[in-house]
């Protein structure tokens, strides 16, 4: 043991030696289990389906690829008062702490202890000035571990990339929620337009059943003719009230994702007004690694996994440790500061594991399979992500063919229904064609608005997959 007051010079310099070998000690020691290396992943040079070349989408901000101003002010208000986000933000703030606190570990630890007698016999002093229960005394302890092995700085780095990690995971919960803002109010012009074709759509069989009775009164038509316009009629309405359901709910969920009860939401532009980049080229492969947020996430966990090995197998070794206590004791208050009552004490401490080596070696065996899930894990986060994105792309490229086809399929069935009209008027068919006519051009509008919502959410689908732009 060296005394923190040594009574001769010897002892006073070997305990300033070790003291001043600290940090030389400190700086040589191996911090023990393998370093972190990025594991090594197969990617092609360029998407599969990517067509086109230039800077990725992804660069752009959101607000760039939204600008539809009533869609920008509900994002904005949802990256304000969504609660998952909310609560991802509080969790990070939690993790930034709790690294705080694992830094600490790198301080000694000191802590400051007080008696005062107030009742018993004073005596027990079996070494001139030192506490006992029987006295007073003020002593302040000291212990500091010596991270020869490296536990301290790989529990440092397993919380450092905890934090990275559940600070990438709030970054992934913003892109999703721009993504899901976005979609769900393309779901909600989508169900306008469709409740407009429907509504549309009602008031003409209402019509025609209108007609259909007097022809029926005046021997015209058959009941068949009355009962499939009715057919009709009635499934128009069906659909108007599905509609009706549909589009209240999607408000209650765009009002939820905007952090407000459920309320109704304000439009902008139209469905088919909503305006889109002429070109969405995904970029490299490459940037896709370095972007997505999850993908980042999942690498951060596969660090902290890895540093973790190191705790464990430090866990094993011996723990060194510089420990000493500093104090004034005496058996009356009045002779506590006298110099015959300070006391102190310093040296070095060694603890192992004996009986729970064993124990030891199986959390060993433990992290480095953790780890090796957290690389499995990281290896599938970048295969989805890679799926994701040719899935967008695939998407964009067959809805805007089919947008393409629906209208013009729309653009013939308004020709057929104007010339069974004609033909209807004329007496050369029956009111069957016109009913068949009108039937297939409201399927196809309400097809083609399918298809319009189809291409921007494909789109967006794409910028999410791909990682965003800038993201809080």
């Amino acid at each position: 043991m060296f005394r923190l007051f040594p009574t001769n010079f010897a002892t006073y310099w070997h305990l300033n030696r070790t003291l001043l070998l600290l940090p030389t000690l400190l700086i040589t020691s191996c911090a023990m289990g393998p370093d972190y290396l990025r594991p090594t992943i197969d990617n092609s040079e360029k998407f599969r389906m990517n067509e086109v070349e230039g800077q990725s989408i992804a660069n752009l901000t959101w607000w760039e690829l939204l600008r539809d101003e009533e869609l920008q002010r509900l994002i904005n208000q949802a990256l304000l008062e969504n609660k998952n986000l909310k609560q991802a933000i509080a969790s990070v703030e939690e993790l930034r702490a709790r690294l705080s606190v694992a830094r600490m570990d790198f301080l000694p630890q000191m802590e400051i202890n007080a008696n005062a007698p107030v009742a018993g016999k004073l005596g027990g002093f079996s070494v001139p000035g030192f506490p006992t229960p029987y006295n007073y005394y003020g002593q302040t302890l000291l212990n500091w571990e010596v991270d020869i092995w490296g536990r301290i700085r790989r529990a440092n780095e397993a919380a450092q990339a905890d934090l990275l990690a559940r600070e990438e995971n709030r970054r992934a919960i913003v892109l999703s929620l721009v993504s899901d803002v976005a979609q769900s109010y393309f779901d909600l012009l989508q169900f306008d337009k469709q409740l407009e074709i429907a509504r549309r759509a009602l008031l003409s069989w209402e019509e025609s059943v209108a007609i259909s009775q007097a022809q029926l009164k005046g021997g015209i038509i058959s009941r068949l003719d009355l009962d499939q316009f009715e057919a009709e009629r009635a499934n128009a309405a069906a659909r108007v009230a599905e509609l009706e359901r549909l589009l209240v709910q999607k408000e209650n969920e765009l009002s939820v994702l905007t952090g407000r009860n459920p309320a109704p939401i304000v439009r902008g532009r139209s469905l088919t007004e909503q305006l889109m980049p002429p070109e969405v080229p995904a970029g490299l492969p490459s940037e896709l690694l370095q972007r997505r947020p999850d993908v980042l996430q999942a690498e951060q966990i596969l660090i902290a996994a890895t540093a973790r090995i190191g705790v464990t197998k430090a866990a094993r070794f011996p723990k060194f440790s510089l420990t000493g206590f500093l104090g004034v004791a005496s058996p009356s208050l009045s002779n506590l500061l006298l110099s015959d009552s300070k006391f102190g004490v310093g040296g070095i401490g060694l603890a192992g594991p004996l009986l729970n080596a064993q124990s030891l070696g199986f959390e060993q065996k433990a992290a480095e399979a953790q780890a090796r899930q957290a690389l499995a894990q990281y290896e599938q986060t970048v295969l989805v992500a890679f799926k994701e994105v040719e899935d967008a792309l695939v998407a964009i490229r067959t809805a805007n063919e089919q947008r393409k086809e629906r209208y013009a399929q729309v653009k013939a069935l308004r020709s057929a229904l104007n010339i069974a009209d004609l033909r209807y008027e004329g007496g050369i068919t029956s009111y069957v064609d016109v009913l068949l006519a009108k039937r297939n051009l409201f399927d196809a509008e309400f097809e083609l608005m399918a298809t319009h919502r189809l291409h921007l959410a494909s789109v967006v689908q794409l910028y999410k997959a791909l990682g965003g732009g800038w993201l809080p």
